[in-house]
């Protein structure tokens, strides 16, 4: 069983974070995995207030989330497109699914990813009524909320043969810009994979929820803010030649963009 990530990729501020709370992945039930990267779950009892920020990743989350002064509800969190922030006070509980990139529509396959693309909507929008957030959320034992959650979705994995061979080539091209540093364009990887461009970015629109293009910025980005934080001296034009820029000035632009800092600011 391959374990979830490590890494903070998008975490602003992951040090900060982790002092304040206790943050924790967990990996899902087996026929989960192949859509679902991991479970992700918080708690905090806060003496002060803290806002923690998150440079989204390409993909949709189902979070269940108790603070203070609410009762815990469910929502879909569909691809952010900028800087996310979240205020935490008090004593709180967020129980969290991060979807592969692609990975969500098999769970909704009559709605494109871009339903939810930049938007927070109700549990029930996308499943109807349930109380699914009160179980989540209530049990004091992490398994039961990690088996709570596979209960949940389980039943949910409903999408027909057509959907699921959709999703997993947008899943493993989605990946793949990810992991391949060698990637330039657009173009040349729809080249690569003997699609179109609008053929590739059809498939992103209806199982990602953006187009390979932000999809390719915003891992470019990442890595970038992963680099400014790692504590070694950085090649920033070295940098943005590898991240397929075609100067170090576009780079920064993005970064500062992205996170309203330039990267040496922000890894300070």
């Amino acid at each position: 069983m391959a374990a979830p990530r490590r890494d903070t990729r998008g975490i602003v501020d992951a040090p900060g974070l982790f002092t304040r709370v206790h943050f924790r992945r967990r990996t899902p039930a087996e026929p989960l995995r192949p859509y679902v990267e991991h479970y992700w779950l918080i708690d905090w009892d806060l003496s002060e207030p803290y806002a923690t920020h998150v440079v989204p990743h390409p993909c949709v989350n189902v979070v269940f989330q108790r603070y203070a002064d609410r009762p815990g509800f469910g929502e879909v969190a569909g691809v952010g497109l900028e800087l996310f922030a979240q205020k935490l006070a008090g004593r709180g509980r967020v129980c969290g699914v991060q979807f592969r990139p692609g990975g969500f529509r098999p769970f909704t396959p009559e709605r494109p990813a871009t339903d939810w693309t930049d938007r927070r909507l109700p549990l029930a929008t996308a499943f109807g009524p349930t109380d699914a957030a009160a179980v989540v959320l209530e049990p004091a034992d992490e398994d039961a909320r990690v088996a709570a959650l596979d209960a949940f979705l389980t039943p949910l994995l409903r999408a027909g043969p057509r959907v699921l061979a959709q999703a997993e080539l947008a899943m493993g091209l989605a990946d793949r810009i990810r992991t391949d540093r060698a990637i330039p364009r657009v173009a040349d990887f729809a080249r690569a994979e003997g699609l179109s461009v609008r053929t590739l970015q059809r498939l992103f629109a209806g199982y990602v929820g953006v187009s390979p293009k932000w999809v390719l910025l915003r891992y470019r980005v990442h890595e970038a803010l992963e680099r400014a934080t790692s504590g070694a001296e950085v090649d920033w034009a070295a940098l943005a030649a590898e991240l397929g820029y075609s100067d170090q000035a576009h780079l920064i632009r993005d970064v500062t963009a992205t996170v309203g800092v330039p990267p040496t600011a922000y890894g300070r």
